[in-house]
């Protein structure tokens, strides 16, 4: 089943997993086959947070996963670091490794590997293997990053509300 379900304030696919002291903030919204584990270490979700299909938050032991607000997490992304702060886009597939900090308005670029203990300043644009520092982030970039985040509350609402149906083969291909 892919529909997404209502979890207090979360939009969940019911083949999300989640474990352990989980804490989201309102119009969170988690999808197909992630996987939020708070089992060695909490882990925070502000709100207004989306974490996209196939998405892994974990932590090192005894160090609490902050996620601020407005953050929005790529598909097949790992964060498993210890801060992401407000309005930042984690881009696909990047990796973010233990005791990192990511500031406020920043973009982790598609495929980048933040080494562990990197620290990013707000409004910084990191790329790469290992990730570096290559500019600040530009307006058009910022306003990106809230569409995307106000754009998948309303897509978990669509789901929710039932406009995009699970798929159901036609009975003839039926064996």
């Amino acid at each position: 089943m892919y529909e997404i379900i209502r979890v207090g304030p979360v939009w969940m696919a019911r083949s999300a997993v989640v474990g352990g002291d989980v804490v989201f903030g309102e119009d969170c919204n988690v999808w197909h086959h992630c996987v939020i584990r708070g089992d060695v270490a909490p882990i925070r979700l502000g709100d207004r947070v989306n974490v996209q299909d196939s998405a892994v938050l974990h932590c090192k032991h005894g160090v609490t996963l902050e996620i601020a607000s407005e953050v929005a997490i790529g598909h097949r992304a790992v964060v498993h670091c210890k801060q992401v702060g407000s309005r930042t886009l984690i881009g696909i597939g990047a990796t973010v490794l233990d005791d990192c900090e990511i500031g406020e308005d920043c973009i982790i670029a598609a495929g980048a590997v933040l080494a562990p203990g990197t620290i990013v300043p707000d409004g910084s644009v990191v790329m790469g293997v290992p990730g570096k520092i290559v500019r600040p982030i530009r307006e058009e970039e910022r306003a990106y990053v809230h569409r995307v985040v106000h754009g998948y509350i309303e897509l978990a609402r669509q789901y929710a509300a039932g406009v995009f149906k699970p798929y159901e083969p036609p009975t003839s291909l039926m064996v």
